[in-house]
């Protein structure tokens, strides 16, 4: 829908109405999709135009949710499959991903909704500035817990799981636990995102349909929107688009 103006602000008004707080899923993961392309499509060959602007769309977005009572938030911002990019455009990632973290401590919509970072991944894969200015900002957040932002980062799915299968297994090698003790509430435990709910609803940018290794154990039960627009460019209401569909379904996690 292409409209601009007072008709817009009509429309945006009308579909913000339909939100119904109680119903707002409690944890939203967001695939952060589409910068690259949406860079070429601005006639720029250098991805890190795009990758810029989708660090400058995140706290606009998570305002949106977190206004709408989305309690939890999980960004899938960069994989260790993305490590195998060019090494320029991972650099100018890296060096967004410490700007981002390193602006947490003095950013105040992160302390009115006193907001707990994490970043979950391998991050001792990452540079060490990046680290360093991820331990400031997870310090500098610890105290609160009306909201929650997780920040998928060095992450991949099938890397998490192999993280806590080897945690378990130290700890049968060191008889701590039984094998005959391993159960979904055990493993859950060893993930990246344990004491965590499950994301609710994920959504997913650029128009791709699938989830990239994003929370694989975690999003068994998880309803997936697939938004049509490259993440630079995404708007409150498509995000509010993507609450109104997830409130209008019914979940039955797998029953």
């Amino acid at each position: 829908m292409n409209f601009s103006g007072p008709v817009y602000r009509l429309y945006e008004w009308w579909l913000f109405r339909q939100l119904n707080k109680e119903r707002a899923p409690r944890h939203v993961g967001l695939v952060l999709d589409g910068n690259r392309r949406y860079a070429r499509e601005h006639g720029l060959n250098a991805p890190w135009f795009g990758h810029r602007k989708g660090a400058q769309k995140i706290m606009e977005v998570l305002r949106v949710l977190w206004e709408a009572g989305v309690k939890v938030c999980t960004l899938y911002a960069f994989s260790i499959e993305n490590f195998q990019r060019d090494h320029a455009e991972v650099e100018e990632i890296m060096r967004l991903a410490k700007e981002k973290f390193s602006e947490v401590v003095n950013n105040p919509d992160v302390h009115r909704h006193k907001v707990r970072i994490n970043a979950i991944g391998r991050v001792d894969l990452l540079p060490e500035d990046v680290q360093e200015a991820i331990r400031a900002a997870e310090i500098e957040t610890r105290q609160y817990s009306d909201h929650v932002l997780n920040v998928a980062i060095g992450y991949s799915g099938r890397a998490e799981l192999v993280d806590a299968v080897r945690a378990i297994g130290e700890k049968i090698k060191g008889g701590q636990v039984d094998p005959d003790d391993i159960d979904e509430e055990l493993i859950e435990q060893h993930l990246y995102t344990n004491g965590i709910p499950d994301p609710d609803l994920i959504i997913r940018t650029s128009g791709e349909e699938r989830l990239s290794g994003f929370l694989l154990w975690q999003s068994a039960y998880s309803e997936l929107y697939f938004a049509q627009i490259y993440w630079p460019a995404v708007r409150r209401i498509d995000i509010w688009r993507a609450l109104r569909s997830y409130e209008r379904r019914s979940r039955r996690f797998g029953k």
